[in-house]
């Protein structure tokens, strides 16, 4: 089981790297080899897979928050519409966060269970960029081939998508896989209380939004951390919307 320090993001001690991938990508040990075979058969198939984003750490995830929060980073609603920053409340501020990016302490990439996958055939060139929008996922996208592979085949690696659709809390993400076998029990001993103990011992200075935050905190954790979609069986199709 992971330490406090590992679900919260201030401990490295639970991810590795993989040979021949990125030096910059970490996750757990397990997580590698289960992604690793999950590639093989993709490639065998005759999709191309590659991972965007592993683990993030406090300090990474912290930096996203003050950013957008700050107004240094975009805020989207829900569906994806740019938002003004200055017609926003603190508050709204806060739920337009959550939307697209976890609060730091309580992001899925904290544990080393959850990646963000992409074909990256079409981006090879420079000729386009990543973006992690839903419309790569989409029919026509660049990163469909995989998207439909992944809904009949992810499962029977131990993988589902916790963002399979918008339920009022997080937006849909179809490039977030997640490693049901370690991050079901992460997320069960990942409490309000452990949660509270590591926000409130950062500096007001260093977390934007820190005193509304941990006033909202039993709200967020049930809203944006625990809503997640149950994962299904080996070849159920899901809708992401």
């Amino acid at each position: 089981m992971l330490t406090p320090n590992q679900l919260t993001g201030r401990s490295t001690a639970h991810v590795t790297t993989s040979p021949g991938l990125s030096d910059k990508l970490r996750l757990q040990e397990t997580v590698w080899g289960a992604f690793l075979l999950m590639r093989k058969a993709a490639s065998d198939d005759g999709i191309d897979m590659a991972i965007a984003s592993a683990f993030r750490d406090f300090d990474r995830q912290r930096l996203i928050w003050n950013k957008k929060f700050n107004g240094e980073l975009p805020l989207y609603s829900d569906r994806g519409e740019r938002l003004d920053p200055q017609q926003l409340s603190a508050a709204q501020k806060i739920q337009a966060i959550l939307t697209w990016s976890a609060l730091p302490g309580a992001s899925r990439h904290h544990w080393g269970t959850d990646f963000d996958v992409y074909d990256p055939r079409p981006f090879a060139h420079g000729s386009r960029r990543l973006e992690l929008i839903a419309d790569e996922y989409q029919d026509g996208g660049p990163c469909f081939d995989l998207y439909t592979w992944l809904q009949q085949h992810a499962a029977s690696y131990g993988f589902f998508f916790p963002y399979a659709r918008y339920q009022g809390g997080v937006a849909a993400e179809p490039w977030h896989l997640s490693y049901i076998d370690l991050a079901q029990p992460a997320l069960e001993h990942l409490s309000v209380d452990l949660l509270y103990q590591t926000l409130a011992a950062i500096d007001e200075q260093e977390l934007a939004g820190k005193e509304l935050i941990l006033e909202q905190l039993p709200e967020i954790k049930r809203n944006y951390i625990d809503a997640i979609c149950p994962p299904g069986p080996p070849g159920e199709t899901i809708w992401f919307g």
